[in-house]
């Protein structure tokens, strides 16, 4: 995983509608934690979110039992910034999901839109793993999205790794059932297209 300097630096370097990952909506990731069928009271955790528009669609749908996790402190500062009072609904966490350790059996869902991409060392990927099966509950929600098999080679200068939704599954193992994916084209505010890969597994 990339060090938090790095993160930090891209953080304050570019505004939140700058990054390549930016989306005015994460309508993709919020269809994917409605159709777990949670209800509205369910632990939500969103990892690596970086300053992502997810909690404030969650917030906005009625879901108000979330967390946001990310390694770096300005992005999460600039998230609070945009909610607002707002901001004070929600569980923000400063960390590296390798190196945290979250409440055991304490997430119902846990979503993650392109940070496992980066985990370029099997080790830290084995690290990820052991959080998402310590973290979540027997029966819990598991959503993760990376860049597919036909999509960017790097992202923010970092080398990545490309899944297919088969190799991406075989990362977390058979304590995960895999129930649905989806490719989606993402569309950067430089104009690139991106294409993605998300999977949703249950514990």
């Amino acid at each position: 995983m990339s060090d938090k300097k790095h993160w930090e630096n891209i953080y304050q370097a570019k505004k939140i509608n700058e990054v390549s990952w930016f989306q005015e909506h994460a309508d993709m990731s919020l269809q994917f934690i409605r159709n777990t069928g949670v209800p509205k009271h369910a632990h939500i955790l969103d990892v690596g979110a970086g300053a992502s528009v997810l909690v404030d669609d969650l917030l906005h749908a009625g879901y108000h039992n979330l967390s946001v996790l990310d390694i770096s402190a300005a992005a999460l500062h600039a998230a609070q910034a945009r909610l607002g009072k707002s901001a004070v609904q929600v569980n923000w966490i400063e960390g590296d999901i390798t190196r945290l350790e979250l409440p055991k059996a304490s997430v119902d869902v846990w979503h993650d839109r392109a940070v496992f991409h980066f985990l370029t060392d099997a080790q830290e990927r084995q690290c990820y793993v052991q959080a998402v099966q310590h973290a979540v509950k027997p029966g819990g929600h598991v959503i993760v999205a990376t860049f597919a098999e036909d999509g960017p080679l790097q992202c923010s200068g970092l080398e990545i790794v490309r899944y297919r939704p088969e190799t991406l599954h075989g990362e977390f193992g058979e304590e995960f059932e895999l129930v649905r994916s989806e490719h989606e084209v993402h569309h950067t505010p430089s104009g690139a297209d991106q294409k993605f890969v998300y999977c949703y597994c249950r514990k």
